[in-house]
């Protein structure tokens, strides 16, 4: 019997753990029948890890090489840390595997101490890696984008967990990643549809 990967893993958890039915209003305003709350399965034990490594198997499949991931607080501080921590159980059995540090954005600059906007990695020129957990507009996304520019980062890719695909949500991501460094990927784990049939699956005990 073949072994799930850690994606299949990870869609089985969150089809389980953070997706729900019902009519929801959306941070964007809008409304829907469904909802995903992909911190109840980044902040699970056993789904921080499944996170860490899908995430950077699907850097490793579309060729994407980075120092550091980071994104804006506060669905991407689970997702960061386990990616870091994932690269890191990667290089003890893979010598040579890069480490991607972690840094996290805040929504504005710290008011007091270092003022910084970015915790973390933070170094000009570094290629980085920009993470949420889920793209409705991509609002969130193209802050971490923004900030990690100004930081004087360039931005490798942009990965979220789950896509909604919204109309104008992967456009406006892809136009703020290749705005200042063109062709970065805007890569997902999965779409929403694919987390709706999941759950589905699971709900009739197939």
């Amino acid at each position: 019997m073949t072994t799930p990967t850690y994606a299949q893993q990870l869609l089985s958890l969150l089809a389980s753990k953070s997706f729900r039915l019902g009519q929801f209003k959306l941070s964007s305003g809008g409304t829907s029948d469904y909802y995903i709350d992909c911190r109840t399965t980044t902040l699970h034990a056993e789904g921080g890890r499944l996170t860490g490594h899908a995430i950077l198997e699907l850097l490793e499949e579309n060729g994407i090489q980075a120092e550091a991931v980071g994104g804006l607080t506060l669905g991407a501080d689970p997702i960061v840390s386990n990616v870091a921590t994932a690269s890191a159980w990667r290089a003890l059995s893979h010598p040579g595997a890069p480490l991607l540090h972690g840094f996290l954005v805040r929504k504005a600059e710290k008011a007091h101490g270092a003022g910084r906007r970015i915790e973390g990695f933070s170094r000009p020129a570094a290629r980085v890696v920009i993470v949420d957990d889920v793209c409705t507009t991509g609002a969130s996304t193209i802050n971490a984008i923004e900030a990690a520019r100004e930081a004087g980062m360039t931005v490798a890719a942009v990965v979220c967990i789950v896509e909604r695909e919204e109309a104008n949500g992967r456009p406006a991501v892809e136009a703020a990643a290749k705005a200042g460094a063109p062709g970065a990927p805007f890569l997902r784990l999965f779409t929403a549809a694919q987390v709706r049939a999941e759950h589905l699956r699971q709900q009739k005990g197939e």
